[in-house]
C-alpha cells in the first residue's frame, strides 16, 4: 500500500468498536501520520521499511502494532493513545521515539526489539506498562517518564546505560530477571517507586 492510501484510511471519525484491518500489509513509502486524529487500526505484521512518522497523532481507537517491523526511524513522539496501544513482538530496526508520548491505556511492549535505541522519555501512562523479554541496543532513556499502572519488566534486557533518572512508578514493579547491562535491575534503580517491588 502507498502511505497515502493508509493515510486516507486512517483520518476518518473513530466510532466505537470501529478499525481499519491494515494486518500484514506492506507500506511503499515513509508513512506520514504527524498530527492527525485516526480511527482504530490492527497494523499486526505490517512492514515500514522506510519508518513511519506519528509525531503528535491521536489514536483515538485501538492501536495494535504486534509484530510490526520498522525499517527506518519510528517516531511517535508526543502521541496520545486514547486506548490500549501493543507493540508486542515489534522490531524497531531504526530509532525508536516516544518522547512525552501519553498512553491512556496499557502500553505492552513485551517481545520487542530496539535495535538503535529508544526515548520514551517524559512519557506517561495512565494503565500498566510491560515491558516483558524486550531487548534494545544503543540509546535508551526513560528519564522523567511515570507509570500510573505499575511497571512489568520479566525477563527485560536494557543497555548499561539506560537512564531512569527521575522516573516514577506507581503501583506494582516487577522486575525479575530483568537486567540493565550486567547487572539485575533494581528498585533503586528509578526515581520513585510507590507499590511493592517483586524480584
Amino acid at each position: 500500500m502507498t502511505p497515502q492510501e493508509i493515510r486516507d484510511r486512517l483520518t476518518v471519525p473513530w466510532r466505537h468498536g470501529a478499525y481499519v484491518d491494515l494486518r500484514g500489509i506492506t507500506c511503499d513509502g515513509p508513512l506520514d501520520l504527524a498530527g492527525c486524529a485516526l480511527t482504530g487500526v490492527d497494523f499486526s505484521g505490517a512492514r515500514f521499511a522506510q519508518g513511519i512518522d506519528a509525531r503528535g497523532a491521536r489514536f483515538d481507537g485501538l492501536s495494535w502494532l504486534r509484530g510490526v517491523s520498522f525499517g527506518g526511524p519510528a517516531r511517535f513522539d508526543g502521541a496520545l493513545f486514547m486506548n490500549d496501544a501493543r507493540f508486542e513482538q515489534s522490531r524497531f530496526s531504526g530509532p525508536a521515539g516516544f518522547r512525552r508520548a501519553e498512553f491512556r491505556g496499557i502500553g505492552r511492549f513485551d517481545d520487542a526489539r530496539f535495535e538503535a535505541g529508544a526515548d520514551f522519555s517524559d512519557s506517561v501512562c495512565y494503565g500498566n506498562v510491560s515491558l516483558q523479554g524486550i531487548a534494545a541496543r544503543g540509546t535508551v532513556s526513560f528519564r522523567g517518564g511515570e507509570w500510573l499502572g505499575g511497571l512489568w519488566c520479566q525477563g527485560a534486557r536494557l543497555p548499561e546505560g539506560t537512564d531512569l533518572t527521575d522516573t516514577q512508578v506507581h503501583g506494582r514493579l516487577w522486575l525479575r530477571d530483568a537486567r540493565r547491562g550486567n547487572a539485575a535491575l533494581g528498585s533503586g534503580d528509578f526515581g520513585m517507586s510507590f507499590g511493592y517491588t517483586y524480584f
